[in-house]
């Protein structure tokens, strides 16, 4: 039931990070793994990785903010394949500043990925499926959905209204027979997150805050991806799978000795 054989699963994203570790399961799993990124060559590498690795995989080039784009290219792949089964989207950027020092044309480009750009997914896949009466789509949130620190206003913002635009979209095509559902990471090793990485008092603050003292890797997000485009999750929709190693339980209260 967590095989993806026959199913045809558009990753955007793809050429590096979370997205490529996921493209590369759903082929593990069977899957048709459509890499599409902003970057053509970092796309055709992870579809040539897959291809070389017996799985199958086609690559292409995708600008989440261009509504016209999104529109065009998951409409060709659905028409190419006869149907598409699943849709991933991944990508993100973050501006880390303290509100007070927020440019208007920060906020705007941070809104325009984060929020605009799996709208305009979100919508196009969402014609697709519901007129097929199939689909898994799976949005990126994050643990900043729930919790923040200083500096991620607007980042938290965005993956807050990622997450309400999946149970939104969960509500309005379950009974055609679409499912909708959220990812939401905690500490992931990504090529956003390396500014931290290169500072180690932060890098390692993050990782002390987390019960289990580490960092995810980014391959750690592929296995709930995969169960969430799976019929293993049939009747899961309109929901968030938080894959953040404990970040969330703990309150960060001293550990009293003995315990």
């Amino acid at each position: 039931m967590f095989r993806l054989d026959g199913k045809v699963v558009a990753v955007i994203g793809a050429g590096g990070g979370i997205g490529a570790s996921v493209a590369t399961a759903v082929a593990q799993q069977g899957g048709h793994a459509v890499c599409l990124d902003v970057k053509a060559d970092t796309a055709a590498d992870t579809a040539h990785a897959i291809t070389a690795d017996g799985g199958q995989a086609e690559h292409g080039v995708l600008d989440i903010t261009d509504e016209a784009a999104v529109t065009a290219c998951l409409d060709g792949l659905a028409q190419a394949h006869g149907h598409l089964d699943g849709l991933v989207c991944t990508p993100a950027i973050n501006v880390r500043k303290p509100i007070s020092k927020y440019t208007g044309a920060e906020f705007d480009k941070v809104v325009a990925v984060n929020l605009r750009g799996n709208f305009n997914v979100l919508m196009a896949a969402g014609r697709i499926m519901t007129a097929q009466k199939s689909g898994s789509v799976v949005l990126f949130s994050s643990i900043r959905s729930i919790v923040t620190e200083p500096g991620q206003s607007v980042y938290s913002m965005t993956k807050a209204g990622i997450l309400q635009l999946a149970k939104s979209a969960a509500t309005e095509w379950a009974t055609s027979g679409v499912r909708v559902n959220a990812v939401g990471p905690g500490v992931t090793e990504t090529p956003l997150t390396a500014p931290i990485k290169a500072v180690p008092d932060w890098y390692d603050a993050y990782a002390n805050k987390n019960p289990m003292n580490r960092w995810a890797t980014a391959d750690e997000m592929a296995g709930p991806t995969v169960f969430l485009l799976s019929d293993a999750a049939s009747y899961v929709t309109g929901t968030i799978l938080y894959v953040d190693g404990g970040w969330l339980a703990a309150d960060g209260r001293f550990t009293p000795p003995g315990m």
